[in-house]
């Protein structure tokens, strides 16, 4: 068993409780404008942010630190177009057959439906892969722990940092996804968790008008 090394923590900056109350409130402040787009410009998007997005969501707190996690950027037309075909046949099923009523109902609000163009309008497609065990060198198989919440912080992380950059960002899960791991290659150990849509809002882009639940209804203080 590998012994546990530690190193002094040098990055922790603290700032006076007033300057802390103001970065948290900038920091709502912007979030507070995030919203999930589904409209999109075709303008491309920098790779540089992409790949300092991508950075910020790998520093994520994840389990036994083995950082269950994997993600391809796709910006190829053919590739999205396979992957938009794949994934409107999967969710039209869903539409038409496997959705319970009062799933469609709760999604009614907001407007969707099986058609996703977004897929192909987009720049950018992030597939978010999590990978229950790892694969070493010599072939053998490392048991990752908590893969699910592990790759859902991060997948927060990347998401935050998109916004945080200038981007709109859309949470795309069609079920099942196993379609993804033909269409990009990726191994068995790795399971879809989640297609990030990245790009610019279209200039006539519209977003549901729809409300966050208020603190008090989110949080009990004991």
């Amino acid at each position: 068993m590998t012994k546990a090394q530690f190193i002094p923590h040098t990055e922790y900056q603290e700032y006076p409780a007033e300057e802390m109350v103001q970065r948290a409130e900038a920091f709502y402040a912007t979030m507070r404008r995030r919203r999930t787009v589904r409209d999109y410009s075709r303008r491309e998007v920098p790779r540089a942010v992409i790949e300092q997005c991508l950075l910020a969501a790998g520093t994520a707190p994840n389990g036994a630190n083995l950082q269950p996690w994997h993600f391809v950027v796709i910006s190829d037309p053919a590739i999205k177009k396979q992957i938009r075909e794949a994934a409107e046949k999967e969710e039209h099923d869903f539409y038409e057959r496997r959705a319970p009523k009062e799933w469609l109902e709760a999604l009614a609000p907001l407007g969707t439906d099986w058609h996703k163009p977004f897929l192909e309008e987009a720049p950018a497609l992030i597939a978010i892969f999590a990978e229950s065990y790892a694969i070493r060198e010599d072939g053998a198989h490392v048991k990752n722990y908590y893969v699910t919440e592990s790759v859902g912080i991060a997948t927060g992380f990347l998401i935050a940092a998109c916004h945080h950059a200038g981007l709109a960002t859309l949470t795309h899960t069609p079920s099942p996804m196993g379609f993804l791991n033909d269409i990009l290659g990726r191994p068995a150990n790795e399971r879809p968790y989640l297609i990030l849509v990245v790009g610019y809002p279209a200039e006539d882009a519209t977003v549901p008008a729809i409300t966050k639940k208020p603190l008090e209804k989110i949080v009990t203080f004991k």
